[in-house]
């Protein structure tokens, strides 16, 4: 059994440091990239993609200026142990609509109903919800009520409702994150580690990995699925 808490100002640090971890953890499962372990590139991206989701959980304070809410699921029996967690991004001048920014549960949570019940506590209060994912997830979030309206990138957009909300939804600039000095030396690191010739595969290899991740979304889109 778990249960769910919604937070709508900066929850507790433990909180906060469990929800990085499922993020660094399930990072091919919650990134656009999706990029595999395998990958020399990857260790950036852990950190780039986690970073990103420290940004939003500290826009719950306000002072970023955009609207963040956190749904998260806990062990009835030990409500310090998170098992799952949605950040959704609440859109400006329309009440019913929302963005879905990340969502991820424990391995060992799976198939217990923890991500519906978080997505059903978002969709209660806001109906009108659009996210995007990968095509092995689509049939997941059919089930709960999304429909497939469009290719983003690399993954496949989705919306509850027939059409896109006319409000704004406040995002944060993440693009500096890839040219910070913490990325820069991971990169560094990296370099000095495996070499420039293997640096430069892992960029290739990520490269042909998103072209082909793209052209799976937009066969899938266009009436290709199984």
């Amino acid at each position: 059994m778990f249960s769910l808490t919604r937070y709508t100002t900066p929850c507790p640090e433990p909180i906060n440091a469990q929800i990085l971890q499922l993020v660094v953890d399930n990072l091919t499962d919650i990134s656009s990239v999706a990029l595999p372990p395998s990958n020399l590139l990857y260790n950036i991206y852990q950190y780039a993609i986690g970073f990103e989701v420290h940004l939003y959980l500290e826009a719950l304070n306000g002072e970023k200026g955009i609207a963040v809410e956190l749904i998260v699921a806990t062990d009835a029996q030990d409500a310090g142990k998170v098992l799952g967690f949605v950040l959704c991004l609440p859109v400006k001048d329309d009440p019913e609509a929302c963005g879905i920014a990340f969502m991820a549960v424990q391995a060992a949570s799976r198939r217990r109903g923890v991500a519906r019940a978080m997505m059903q506590d978002v969709l209660a209060r806001y109906p009108h919800a659009e996210l995007a994912c990968s095509v092995e997830k689509v049939r997941a979030f059919e089930a709960m009520g999304f429909k497939v309206r469009g290719a983003r990138g690399t993954q496949v957009l989705m919306n509850t409702r027939d059409y896109g909300t006319d409000g704004l939804m406040g995002v944060l600039d993440v693009a500096a994150i890839y040219s910070s000095l913490e990325v820069r030396q991971i990169h560094t690191y990296l370099l000095q580690k495996h070499g420039k010739r293997a640096m430069v595969d892992a960029e290739k290899q990520r490269d042909r990995h998103l072209d082909q991740l793209a052209r799976k979304v937009q066969l899938f889109v266009s009436g290709g699925r199984d």
